[in-house]
């Protein structure tokens, strides 16, 4: 539990931590490459470490380097082929257990069982078996949708999968699966979502085509990095940049932002709202766009986030309602029922959480939509297992009147281990 008090002003200069996103990709293609791969500014999570471990039990050696900044972690791979078989605990990491089935379903031989905690076993991956079995593949999960998920090596062969929903989850997974499938295999999506993972594959040497919501892939003779530096994750620097934005009277600097475009739909929605963001000094960290972010507070009105903005700000979608709370109008979302299938149903929790803290909001199945009041009075908020909801309710302590109890607070390590101590940095 933590309690966190309304803020006069924040001020100062901060570093986000690394792409969770990106790092659970490279762990996962640096264990399919063949030799040794280094990653450099690996995030250190309880999620991406549990991926870490899901390629040591796999076979890939795992070397982390724990002094020194940013962190490295080496991995020399197994290759293509190689994954070991055996029980793969997932812990919380939903982006292990949805991408590493694509993997593990293309192995010539081999059984794996993929479970975790109790939040992990509510989140659907009938999404990833049922292409996968297309392809295939030998997949089993709990009451047809659910974890523990089984997967069996088998013979692949490539399709033409049209996803849905958009989800990056879901088409890494099919991508992965493509490198060791017959013939062509591509993934259509309906809208852009997240694509770190075509980006690293074309790194690796894959043969890949990406264009207009296309993808394609061929199984390649063997995939080799070498190197990956990992950017400073845009959807923990969310949190700066709403509270921020929130706070009258700040001015606060983010260095090394990643800005993939998949990723920055929050941008635009703040633009559109009023917010004051500048982006200064854009440049290429590997092969990932960064900048630095200069954010000063602002008032705001209200907006509507159409579905097709949805997968490129899935994750910033509960500071959407919080930046409604306090903006001029009512903000409406739509088109995100996906949020349901996150570490908790977070248009649910966002819902209640809120309204613990006085904001009028309504959910809807796919959404929700919140009435701006110019503040919010405050009181306490449930993580329920959640870290953005943990992050959430800090974030709305330091914008609130009289401040918020965030219960479960200590989720916040699953994606950002120093969130509180960056807090006081700003703060004091």
């Amino acid at each position: 539990m933590a309690r966190v008090e309304p803020a006069t002003r924040l001020a100062g200069a901060l570093a986000p931590p690394a792409d969770k996103s990106i790092s659970h990709r490279a762990a996962i293609l640096a264990a399919m490459c063949a030799g040794r791969t280094s990653v450099e500014g690996y995030l250190r999570s309880a999620d991406t470490d549990s991926t870490l471990e899901a390629m040591r039990r796999l076979g890939a050696l795992v070397e982390v380097h724990e002094q020194g900044e940013p962190s490295l972690v080496e991995i020399e791979g197994v290759g293509l082929h190689g994954a070991k078989p055996g029980r793969i605990d997932v812990a919380n990491a939903g982006t292990l257990l949805r991408l590493l089935p694509g993997w593990l379903a293309g192995q010539r031989a081999g059984e794996w069982t993929l479970d975790g905690d109790e939040s992990i076993r509510r989140r659907p991956v009938d999404r990833v078996a049922e292409p996968l079995r297309l392809m295939g593949a030998v997949v089993e999960c709990r009451d047809g949708r659910l974890p523990p998920l089984l997967v069996r090596g088998a013979e692949l062969s490539g399709i033409r999968y049209e996803l849905p929903v958009a989800s990056a989850q879901v088409k890494s997974c099919v991508l992965l699966a493509g490198l060791l499938a017959a013939g062509e295999t591509t993934v259509v999506e309906p809208v852009r979502s997240r694509d770190h993972t075509e980006r690293m594959l074309v790194a690796a040497g894959a043969p890949l085509e990406s264009r207009d919501g296309v993808v394609t892939v061929r199984a390649p003779q063997a995939l080799e990095l070498g190197r990956i530096v990992v950017p400073g994750d845009f959807s923990s620097a969310a949190f700066w940049i709403v509270a921020a934005t929130l706070v009258a009277g700040s001015e606060l600097k983010l260095h090394a932002v990643g800005l993939n475009p998949t990723r920055i739909g929050l941008l635009r929605v703040l633009e559109r709202m009023g917010a004051a963001v500048e982006v200064v000094d854009r440049r290429m960290v590997g092969m990932e766009p960064v900048a630095e972010l200069l954010v000063r507070s602002a008032s705001l009105g209200a907006t509507a986030v159409a579905p097709g903005e949805v997968p490129l700000l899935i994750d910033e979608l509960p500071l959407v309602a919080l930046l409604g709370a306090f903006a001029e109008g009512t903000t409406v979302v739509t088109g995100a029922e996906e949020l349901r299938h996150k570490e908790s149903d977070r248009i649910e929790t966002v819902v209640e959480g809120l309204r613990s803290l006085g904001a009028k909001i309504d959910g809807r199945p796919d959404g929700f939509a919140v009435e701006g009041m110019g503040g919010l009075p405050g009181g306490v908020l449930d993580a329920a297992g959640d870290h953005r909801l943990a992050m959430l309710g800090a974030v709305a302590g330091l914008a609130s009147r009289g401040g918020v109890e965030i219960r479960g607070a200590e989720a916040a390590a699953v994606s950002y281990p120093r969130f509180f101590d960056d807090l006081g940095l700003i703060t004091s």
